[in-house]
């Protein structure tokens, strides 16, 4: 099979980009080119941050800002909307102007390479995390943070550090 018939193989079984890719057609594409994602930096009346626990085969195990990957004709608003939901099981405020603007790039060679949109966002601190059943090490965890945890995500730690220090 040539790459012509290959890239009309692949169009064929992924009729709506718009709802996501298969995994391996995913993996595939995040190990040629750079995913563009949104994080959220959630943030309460105290100055608190909402973090989540991850522990994924992608990166090492430690808090991290909820955050995800821009579909296909997807807007930032959108793809705010669907994390916050995703991740936390709620809604939440933004500013739709984006806080950071940041290249990461990592070795590794699947998943290594990322523009990520920081978006300053408000949750009330009344909201308690639906956290049912789950582990304060298990992944998706969420907890509320005062101060920036020594268990971030290293690369977390270097971009956000400041933002999560930050009372408001």
């Amino acid at each position: 099979m040539n790459i012509s018939e290959a890239a009309s193989f692949l169009d064929r079984k992924i009729p709506d980009p718009k709802k996501g890719l298969p995994e391996e057609v995913f993996l595939f594409i995040a190990g040629i080119t750079p995913m563009v994602n949104v994080d959220l930096l959630i943030k309460d009346e105290k100055g608190r941050t909402l973090l989540a626990w991850r522990d994924s085969a992608y990166t090492e195990k430690g808090w991290h800002l909820p955050g995800g990957i821009i579909r296909f004709k997807e807007t930032f608003a959108e793809r705010l909307k669907k994390v916050a939901q995703n991740e936390i099981g709620t809604e939440v405020k933004f500013d739709p102007k984006p806080l950071a603007v940041n290249e990461i790039i990592l070795e590794q060679k699947t998943r290594g390479h990322f523009i990520s949109f920081l978006f300053k966002c408000f949750l009330s601190g009344e909201f308690i995390p639906p956290n049912r059943g789950l582990k304060e090490t298990d992944a998706g965890y969420l907890k509320w943070h005062n101060t920036c945890p020594k268990s971030l995500l290293s690369v977390h730690q270097k971009l956000y550090r400041k933002y999560i220090n930050l009372t408001r």
